[in-house]
């Protein structure tokens, strides 16, 4: 009488174990839960040391997992699913770096201005544009901000030259008339 032994767990049954010599023993069948407490404590401080930074290394290892967790049906068949959780983590890491790597040259090519504040004329300029009707404030602004001519502004405005030249002696008068004010306020103060 022959005695055959039963399987340990996770352990191929000999069928299986003598079609496949040429695959090293891993345990079959495995559910990802399991593969998941075996590994996960080695892989993250494998990262840990690799990254020098425990709480990243548990987020790559925990991103790792995930992805493995979406392949399960293909990953649970490789040879070795624990490489694979483990390049995967190893490439996120080396991701980051390189983005953090791009971030950071991005930032320092950047060059930082410091622009002085308006002047007190620009803000008074700036009250005085706010108290004109709209299409007098625009015709001002495209006149002499963005120095577009009559004829340009009446095309854009899709009105005539002559209504342009109005908005500007209007928005001109009304500029004066508010600019004054403020001055006279500015000398009594």
């Amino acid at each position: 009488m022959t005695m055959t032994r039963e399987p340990r767990l996770g352990e191929p049954p000999p069928e299986l174990a003598a079609d496949r010599p040429d695959r090293p023993e891993r345990p079959e069948g495995i559910d990802f839960d399991g593969f998941y407490h075996a590994h996960f404590r080695s892989l993250t401080l494998q990262l840990a040391a690799y990254c020098g930074d425990l709480p990243l290394a548990q987020d790559l290892a925990q991103e790792a997992f995930c992805r493995a967790f979406a392949r399960w049906s293909r990953v649970s068949r490789y040879d070795d699913p624990v490489a694979w959780v483990r390049r995967v983590a190893w490439n996120l890491a080396v991701s980051r770096w390189r983005r953090l790597r791009t971030a950071q040259s991005w930032l320092r090519r950047q060059r930082e201005e410091h622009v002085p504040g308006p002047g007190p004329d620009r803000v008074a300029l700036t009250a005085a544009l706010a108290h004109l009707p709209t299409n007098q404030r625009r015709a001002v602004v495209l006149h002499y901000l963005a120095d577009l001519s009559v004829t340009q502004i009446a095309v854009q405005e899709g009105v005539p030259e002559g209504t342009v030249k109005s908005w500007l002696h209007r928005g001109r008068v009304a500029l004066a008339a508010q600019l004054a004010t403020t001055n006279e306020v500015n000398d009594h103060a």
